[in-house]
């Protein structure tokens, strides 16, 4: 599923235009984006979103095997919540 189609699904079951509800998906959408910055970010039931800081390192390029260096970043962690996973994992 696509963003577009989310925000449709959103305005058809919350009974919003699917302008209103493509607004509503950005807005949860960038306060979960800045929050993280600070924090980490908890759906009860759905997850948790969290920044994880991944270390420099060396890599190898896969079409050659020569040894590159990957500088240091940030990246997203997500851990799903039981009632999510429960949900992918009912029969």
């Amino acid at each position: 599923m696509r963003k577009p189609e989310l925000a449709a699904c959103i305005s058809e079951k919350a009974n919003l235009t699917k302008e209103r509800a493509s607004m509503v998906l950005d807005a949860i959408l960038n306060s979960i984006t800045n929050a993280l910055d600070r924090d980490t970010v908890t759906l009860v039931g759905f997850g948790t979103f969290s920044k994880r800081h991944r270390g420099a390192r060396t890599g190898k390029n896969p079409q050659t095997g020569q040894a590159i260096k990957i500088v240091a970043s940030n990246t997203v962690a997500f851990v799903p919540g039981k009632l999510l996973r429960d949900a992918v994992n009912s029969k």
